[in-house]
């Protein structure tokens, strides 16, 4: 699919952007462009990969003709740009609507005018029944991304729903690890949440895998494997062999919620199960061509997909940390 082409990455220096990179360049694309506001961050990513098929820009989403300007040529937009933590979206509204609302339909906007083949959209669990005004920037995000299918252009545009991805920036382990290194206890806002997890590897195969499925208007929802936040603390705990590590339990904060769900009960109505790793949420709008093509997938059994059900054990904790590189 990326073979000689052209690849746009929005927020491309963040840690989805870096495993994005690195799972792209062996597939020979001819250029990937890297689109973000941070020009140290770029410059760190420039010297890390020294590829001359890379390529830095600075701009913002926000800014529509920087966007178009970099979209020129272009085959492939991956859009991972977003203020993304509950907190900072619950404190600075204006500023997540600016940058996970209009900007995304920058991005559309851009990419139609380019005649860019497809955009791919990284969405979150917290879109679906969103609590917090980031899940509601993100939730507003599929539906611009879904109804950009009916512009009349040649640009297709499909969302990929995920949970939580270990090891990205601002990732719980990280925050556990260094709280338990450097205080001997663990803070978690409350001692029953439970969260889907993904390593960042296995996350980006399966964005790799929608989006050479898509055909444009569906999202997929990557069927990830959940946990309780303390069964993860206490893995962590144990590997760094430091004792007297205590568990704090400090609050919800803002818009959180205890467990997160990654498809909703209205969304199982219009939900089809996709090569096993997948459920394909279809658009409640009137797009046939989704219908006929995916009326051979089994409708869902279930009318919600929440954290709290089929819980890890503690070694199936440990083994997708060590996947991921977590574990000593």
């Amino acid at each position: 699919m990326f073979e000689n082409k052209r690849i746009l990455v929005t927020g491309g220096t963040g840690s989805w952007g870096y495993e994005l990179v690195t799972q792209l360049l062996p597939q020979q694309p001819k250029e990937v462009i890297i689109y973000s506001r941070n020009e140290s961050t770029q410059v760190a990513m420039n010297r890390k990969f020294e590829d001359s098929r890379l390529n830095f820009c600075i701009g913002d989403v926000r800014d529509k003709e920087a966007l178009k300007a970099a979209c020129q040529g272009v085959d492939y937009v991956f859009h991972l740009a977003a203020l993304k933590h509950v907190p900072v979206c619950e404190d600075q509204p204006y500023e997540a609507l600016k940058t996970n609302v209009l900007g995304t339909q920058n991005v559309i906007e851009a990419a139609i005018e380019n005649g860019v083949s497809k955009v791919i959209y990284i969405s979150t669990d917290k879109a679906a029944n969103p609590s917090n005004f980031y899940g509601m920037t993100k939730a507003i995000g599929e539906k611009l991304i879904v109804y950009a299918n009916l512009l009349h252009s040649k640009t297709r545009f499909v969302t990929v729903r995920g949970g939580n991805v270990l090891g990205t920036n601002g990732s719980v382990v990280h925050l556990f690890k260094d709280q338990i290194r450097k205080k001997k206890q663990v803070s978690i806002t409350d001692l029953n949440m439970t969260r889907f997890f993904l390593t960042l590897r296995d996350a980006i195969t399966l964005l790799f895998k929608a989006s050479v499925e898509s055909i444009g208007g569906e999202i997929f929802v990557m069927t990830m494997p959940t946990c309780r936040i303390v069964d993860l603390a206490e893995v962590l705990i144990e590997d760094s062999g430091i004792t007297g590590v205590k568990l704090v339990e400090s609050g919800i904060r803002p818009g959180e919620k205890i467990h997160e769900i990654l498809m909703s009960d209205f969304e199982s109505m219009n939900t089809v199960v996709y090569d096993e790793q997948y459920l394909v949420i279809l658009p409640t709008i009137n797009m046939p061509e989704l219908k006929e093509h995916y009326k051979d997938c089994p409708p869902v059994s279930f009318s919600s997909f929440s954290s709290d059900q089929n819980l890890m054990t503690k070694e199936e904790i440990k083994e997708i940390l060590r996947r991921g590189g977590f574990l000593s």
